[in-house]
């Protein structure tokens, strides 16, 4: 398990959590409540609420095959309800409720809009809890409430990033900067105006600035590769900027870009200065 920072792009989430999460550990008298993400191979804790010490924390990652969460996914009707995780057949192998020594348990799935599961909502607690059918139906209906919030805030926080921010430097010269998270949309935005730019302005060099970038399921966005390939199939240099260890940490990601060439300095000045420019102060 790492202790990873969580994504800064739930601001909505963030701010609706604590009354909801105040009212939810009230309610069904707990120590914590948490939302949690899922990924392609882990569980990330979006926010949480933690009354007594720390359970679970925000940004905690737990890889997919030893999460409760997943046991919360695949249960029937998508919930588990728990009065002992560590005596539940289920879920007292998984090596995240041996660490937290946690019992009383009671976990529901949250749907985007198309119905598909993209998370849970989580209540625990370390002592023992009977959770009755009220319980577990409040609790759904807290998660249809996050469920909105959530998709809300991703298509708005998407939404504003679908722009591509192309800046000219000089002629012959222009920076892109990506920020937040790149999905298949997003992608597909990208490829199509970054290509349509170069090749109606007579570009030379194109600068990537990538300090900005969210990595999501610890995997590098391919579609800068691809970006990156049709540029230099174009007689355009690319210069990549901003490179966070996050980012360095991509094998396969960096391995396509080492694969490639690509020139790569530590900001947008030193790319200038590479391509000959120099900043003068007045």
């Amino acid at each position: 398990m790492d202790n990873l920072k969580a994504p800064e792009t739930f601001q909505s989430l963030k701010k609706a959590s604590e009354k909801i999460f105040e009212l939810v550990t009230a309610h069904l008298n707990v120590q914590t409540a948490y939302v949690a993400k899922r990924g392609d191979t882990a569980m990330t804790v979006l926010s949480s609420i933690n009354n007594k010490e720390e359970l679970v924390p925000e940004g905690l990652e737990v890889t997919y095959s030893g999460a409760v969460c997943r046991v919360v996914i695949s249960g029937e009707g998508n919930t588990l309800n728990s009065s002992n995780l560590e005596k539940d057949e289920l879920t007292r192998e998984l090596e995240i409720a041996k660490d937290l020594k946690m019992k009383g348990f009671l976990g529901v799935t949250l749907r985007d809009q198309k119905g598909e599961v993209f998370g849970t909502l989580c209540v625990l607690d370390q002592e023992e809890k009977n959770f009755s059918e009220e319980d577990v139906q409040f609790l759904q209906s807290i998660a249809n409430v996050l469920s909105y919030l959530i998709e809300l805030d991703h298509t708005q926080f998407n939404m504003s990033l679908l722009n591509v921010p192309i800046l000219p430097i000089t002629k012959g010269v222009s920076v892109l900067t990506l920020q937040g998270i790149v999905d298949e949309q997003r992608a597909d935005k990208l490829t199509a105006e970054v290509l349509r730019y170069v090749s109606q302005n007579d570009i030379d060099f194109f600068v990537i600035e990538l300090s900005g970038l969210v990595i999501i399921d610890n995997e590098f966005p391919y579609v800068v590769v691809e970006i990156l390939q049709a540029l230099k199939v174009m007689g355009v240099e690319p210069i990549l900027t901003g490179v966070t260890p996050a980012i360095a940490m991509q094998e396969a990601g960096t391995i396509a870009l080492r694969n490639l060439g690509i020139k790569t300095v530590s900001n947008i000045e030193e790319a200038l200065e590479y391509i000959g420019f120099s900043l003068i102060e007045s």
